[in-house]
């Protein structure tokens, strides 16, 4: 072969990448990225940090909001897959509710920390649930990591802002200490598929809940990739579960679910939502509600709404 044979093969390689991009392929020997199909995803659910597929083997395809290009296919969750939730939810939220406020804290930084290593891969994932440009995705991902570390840093204070030490008249001691309410039902966002979401989990597990999310229905990648997070931090398993499917045929079964303490409406559509409360009255459950500005500044108020207040009297002396 002479020397000038890989200076010619270069060179048929550089015009034939003018002509088409499948010439280019059979020019240089390699395919190029116009020239194959992508891999579409199956993705699973996330019960108990394990990734399961659904009890019924259904799932369902996501588009792009802009285009409609098929981006992956998404667990279809059950009636079934919502209950085996609750049930590992009741088993995460004694491991995570007995960890020190400061622990909780840390491993929620972490998860923080670990949201922005895949900053990049939640941007683009913005652009395709939301339709926005990548310039604003990247905006979002920021806000996401700031509310993150934002709630984290709450974990060792709400104690502080929602306790007290009440005057009694008597020889004794009265104090108010806040408890988490235990297992908390939340339906995200359907338009704001992860600085919603992520304005709703955090707050809900930032006291010591343990939460079952059913992700925005349409828009359901950035919840997934939430849980591979989740599944390599060291949040334990079962604090956070989040099904993918309709919302319609989930949020009945968690709001009359007697093992579910609290539910957080925000996320269900607005016309079943009185249908909702009175399903979650049938065991007294917390109900919270509100439809927010996700991009304002937070308030404490998520936290406080899925907290339980214990009073405790003692003698002074003793």
């Amino acid at each position: 072969m002479s020397s000038n044979t890989p200076n010619k093969i270069a060179q048929r390689a550089r015009q034939a990448t003018t002509d088409s991009p499948r010439a280019a392929e059979r020019a240089s020997g390699e395919p190029s990225a116009a020239g194959r199909l992508a891999v579409r995803k199956t993705y699973k659910l996330y019960i108990g940090g394990a990734f399961p597929r659904s009890e019924s083997g259904r799932s369902y395809p996501v588009y792009a909001t802009r285009g409609g290009e098929l981006l992956a296919w998404a667990a279809l969750a059950s009636r079934k897959d919502a209950r085996d939730a609750v049930v590992a939810a009741r088993t995460g939220v004694s491991k995570w509710s007995s960890a020190t406020a400061y622990n909780r804290g840390q491993v929620l930084y972490r998860v923080g920390e670990m949201i922005e290593g895949r900053a990049a891969q939640f941007a683009d994932e913005v652009v395709a649930a939301e339709g926005v440009s990548a310039a604003a995705a990247r905006r979002t991902v920021a806000a996401v990591i700031d509310r993150w570390v934002w709630y984290a840093g709450w974990a060792d204070k709400v104690a502080q802002v929602a306790g007290a030490s009440n005057p009694v008249a008597g020889p004794y001691f009265n104090f108010s200490v806040p408890e988490p309410t235990g297992v908390v039902a939340v339906l995200a966002p359907a338009e704001s598929s992860l600085l919603g979401l992520v304005s709703v989990v955090a707050p809900a597990i930032v006291t010591g809940n343990a939460a079952v999310i059913v992700a925005s229905e349409s828009r359901p990648l950035p919840a997934i990739t939430l849980s591979e997070v989740l599944a390599t931090s060291d949040v334990p398993g079962g604090v956070v579960n989040i099904l993918t499917g309709r919302t319609a045929e989930l949020a009945p079964v968690l709001a009359g679910h007697f093992d579910v303490n609290a539910i957080d409406l925000t996320g269900g559509p607005a016309g079943a939502r009185a249908d909702l409360e009175r399903l979650a009255a049938s065991n007294v459950k917390r109900v919270f509600c509100s439809d927010e500005d996700w991009a304002a500044t937070p308030e404490p108020r998520r936290m406080l709404a899925f907290l339980e207040t214990k009073t405790v009297w003692h003698p002074v002396g003793i």
